[in-house]
């Protein structure tokens, strides 16, 4: 499973939210070992470079041509919360083991 976390640039944003979405993984002891996190620009993400998108809000529009169903809206960057229970959604879904804190 790819999850890449996409900004504008592709640089700061995403690379702070890839992360986070790391950093998560890593607490709720999951294996990583199928999962890859990285990060990109609006304009290279394409409904096939990734299994799910972590998007900051405002690009909603930016990303339309993704598959909805795939792309998650962050209403915030830095809130570490709602990237912890998007990731876990993610987890659940995907019948992926995890150690809830």
């Amino acid at each position: 499973m790819k999850i890449l976390a996409v900004c504008q640039s592709g640089l700061g944003s995403s690379f702070m939210v890839q992360m986070n979405i790391q950093a998560v993984l890593k607490a709720e002891n999951v294996d990583t070992s199928d999962i890859q996190v990285d990060h990109s620009d609006v304009g290279s993400a394409t409904a096939d470079s990734a299994d799910y998108f972590f998007v900051e809000s405002t690009l909603a529009d930016a990303v339309s041509s993704l598959p909805k169903d795939r792309v998650i809206l962050l209403k915030t960057l830095i809130d570490k919360k709602e990237t912890k229970q998007h990731v876990n959604d993610i987890l659940d879904k995907e019948g992926i083991e995890y150690t809830a804190e």
